[in-house]
């Protein structure tokens, strides 16, 4: 299975959707799922310092034996101690991840570096020049912390992943049209959170619905979490998601052969959605 990229604006290629190690794999050997998700598909693995198991997501990738250029890996940097920066924390990662390099280092929270964002990213862009990411980006990021690290900066960030899903899509508007303006991707976490974490919102029957109709069109199952999927991906989102089930694995790279929803099926669905304000992570800014 061939996974579509969407262009990040320094001119990589980022696969669609990624296989997540945060969430319920947090602080778990991550070794069996990682593993199960390469064999199953997935090419992009998006882990982080904060996940602590950058170690067996390491152990995955070169148990796999997979080429490390048929891989995209993501990290993103948690807070710093005293003593460390960016490049330092990200060499830390590198070789607890047994890599020469990732192809995408965030910024996990701009809270962690309330008055140093520019400092920081600074040195997000040292690591990019250097070779130690081939790409930077941020994440968590709101208008405010994003214009202030775009002033003067020599490489826009060419990502910022933020909790995305139809209950904070209006919300998030002002955020998306920033990212327009620079070229940065729109990366979703939580994508599928209405199905799971607010059921018998005003979302339910739209989804299931458009889900009916998908799965009549195409002949064969559809479910609603590829409904959300779906939408996501027609709006240009970088997808991360995760699970322990390797069907549901399959199920989720395979949202890419379900029909397109109509222009009126993605409206009404993002209608819904500013029905009801639900956002499940908060953090400090």
């Amino acid at each position: 299975m061939t996974i579509s990229t969407l262009t990040l604006n320094d001119g990589s290629q980022v696969p669609w959707i990624a296989f997540g190690t945060g969430t319920a794999l947090r602080d778990q050997d991550v070794r069996n799922p990682v593993e199960s998700a390469i064999a199953n598909g997935f090419t992009h693995l998006d882990g982080a310092q904060m996940y602590n198991n950058e170690e067996s997501l390491g152990m995955a990738i070169r148990a796999c034996g997979t080429p490390r250029s048929a891989l995209f890996i993501t990290t993103k940097l948690n807070g710093l101690q005293p003593d460390q920066t960016a490049k330092t924390a990200l060499q830390v990662s590198l070789k607890k991840l047994g890599l020469e390099y990732v192809d995408l280092y965030l910024v996990h929270a701009p809270g962690h570096h309330a008055g140093r964002l520019k400092e920081v990213w600074k040195m997000m862009e040292k690591c990019k020049r250097e070779g130690l990411a081939k790409s930077i980006g941020v994440s968590n990021f709101d208008v405010a912390h994003l214009q202030e690290i775009l002033e003067g900066a020599e490489f826009p960030p060419s990502v910022n992943q933020v909790e995305l899903h139809p209950y904070v899509w209006k919300s998030l508007q002002p955020v998306i049209a920033l990212h327009k303006e620079h070229g940065i991707v729109t990366s979703s976490y939580g994508g599928l959170s209405p199905l799971f974490r607010v059921p018998g919102g005003p979302l339910d029957p739209v989804i299931e619905k458009i889900r009916e109709r998908l799965e009549s069109t195409r002949g064969q199952s559809v479910s609603v979490g590829q409904v959300l999927i779906k939408w996501l991906q027609q709006n240009d989102i970088l997808v991360v998601t995760t699970s322990s089930k390797a069907d549901r694995m399959r199920e989720y790279l395979d949202t890419a052969n379900v029909p397109e929803l109509t222009a009126e099926e993605i409206e009404s669905i993002e209608n819904a959605g500013a029905q009801h304000y639900y956002k499940f992570l908060v953090l400090s800014n």
